[in-house]
């Protein structure tokens, strides 16, 4: 991924870690049912891993043995094993790369596809009372753009996030095992690439969201000259139009050359780390192979493993903002799956009678603790087969009194009955 590709976080899209371990749970109650297929995903990952991280180990073996066969035989032998073990490991790679790509995308987009499943099921579950305190974008948004930014996430980013985690922790894992002076040389360097890693991130983040807002600027000047280019013709304001649709041009320019110039600090840190880290290694690995320490494959070993153990950090520092927006996507769907109907079913309720009269008494009804009440101390009856026609102007309440009689909410005061029975005591 490169350094374009992380979309900048604006304040809703930030959780705190309570917030995140929280959300973490419930997603993992959810996967309950998908907890054998996630566990043969993750075995397939540390396979995956392992066959990535195999290679440099094989041939620094090789480089050992090749130099001691030497003084004695020939070295065909010991070349051509690893040339075979080499190959049949990176079709083993491909294989399990493979496999766990889909493995995983599939667990995700049965998670997605349950939690649409639970959020419009919910959705249909809740009066008109919620409805008239929720705006309809913002339910759409729910099904839409925060379940996408989740499949972003399993389409694109969680196989990279947890791939590259257990490939660096697996890298040191080895590289400790080969040497541990040359291992600390190393990780002496890890701590500033995860300090300018965490600085780029906060310092980007902040550059594309100014990026965001300068192309929506630009794009909102472009399409108020286009929509109102028979206005601007007529008025003969042109010239005004295209100064500012300049002005929002220019300021997106900037934008993109300021975030640019943070890449441009931040991408030779890296390599400039690995490229530091790689002489010192060889340096150091010169001396204790001089010195008998450690054989010269183990220092080759260690040069591979330098081209590849600072990606990890950089790519999970990119796709940190993904995995900030999922979890806050997340979040959002999980409140809206924790919001209760105003009217709810009472335990121990039981189902309306076939037949029976309608009886209102004493209601009194608002549709918000704040407003003033639409209804206010009515009582009537109908009986069973009668008609009634209610007659008012608009507002006086003839809609709200059906609402309530087939429950779309509940009175603020008195009781609705059928049957004699209370509608809140009848199941929904």
């Amino acid at each position: 991924m490169g350094w374009l590709g992380p979309r900048a976080l604006d304040d809703a899209e930030r959780i705190d870690r309570e917030t995140a371990a929280r959300v973490v749970r419930r997603v993992w109650k959810m996967l309950r049912p998908h907890r054998a297929e996630l566990v043969l995903g993750i075995l397939v990952m540390i396979g995956a891993t392992a066959c990535i991280v195999a290679p440099p180990l094989l041939l620094g073996w090789a480089i050992d043995r090749v130099v001691d066969a030497s003084k004695h035989r020939d070295v065909g032998g010991y070349i051509d094993q690893v040339a075979i073990a080499v190959g049949l490991i990176s079709i083993a790679a491909w294989v399990l790369s493979r496999a766990q790509i889909r493995i995983v995308t599939r667990i995700g987009e049965k998670f997605l596809r349950d939690m649409r499943r639970r959020a419009y099921d919910h959705l249909l579950t809740m009066s008109l009372g919620f409805f008239d305190a929720e705006q309809t974008g913002r339910l759409v948004s729910r099904m839409t753009s925060d379940i996408d930014t989740m499949e972003d996430l399993v389409q694109q980013g969680l196989v990279v996030f947890v791939t590259n985690g257990l490939q660096f922790v697996f890298t040191i894992g080895v590289m400790v095992f080969l040497s541990w002076e040359l291992a600390a040389i190393c990780l002496v360097a890890v701590p500033g690439v995860v300090a300018a890693s965490v600085w780029f991130r906060r310092v980007s983040n902040r550059a594309y969201l100014h990026v965001r807002d300068t192309v929506s600027q630009t794009l909102s000047s472009l399409q108020e000259g286009l929509s109102g280019v028979r206005v601007v013709q007529a008025f003969t304001r042109e010239d005004a139009v295209v100064r500012r649709f300049g002005e929002y041009n220019r300021a997106q320019r900037d934008a993109n050359i300021s975030a640019a110039r943070i890449a441009s600090y931040y991408f030779p840190v890296i390599e400039g780390s690995g490229v530091l880290t790689t002489a010192a290694v060889v340096g150091v690995g010169g001396i204790l192979v001089h010195r008998g320490a450690i054989p010269v494959g183990t220092v080759v070993s260690f040069v591979l493993y330098l081209t590849t153990v600072f990606e990890p950090i950089n790519q999970i520092s990119q796709l940190f903002n993904l995995v900030q927006q999922a979890g806050a996507g997340l979040n959002k769907v999980f409140g809206l799956l924790d919001t209760e109907s105003p009217v709810q079913e009472r335990p121990g309720a039981v189902d309306l009678p076939m037949v029976g009269d309608v009886d209102l008494s004493d209601v009194t009804f608002r549709y918000g603790p704040d407003l003033p009440p639409v209804l206010h101390d009515v009582s009537i009856t109908i009986g069973s087969g009668e008609r009634l026609a209610l007659v008012g102007p608009t507002g006086a309440g003839k809609s709200t009194l059906a609402k309530l009689v087939a429950r779309f909410y509940d009175p603020t005061m008195g009781h609705v009955r059928f049957g004699d029975l209370d509608l809140r005591d009848a199941t929904l």
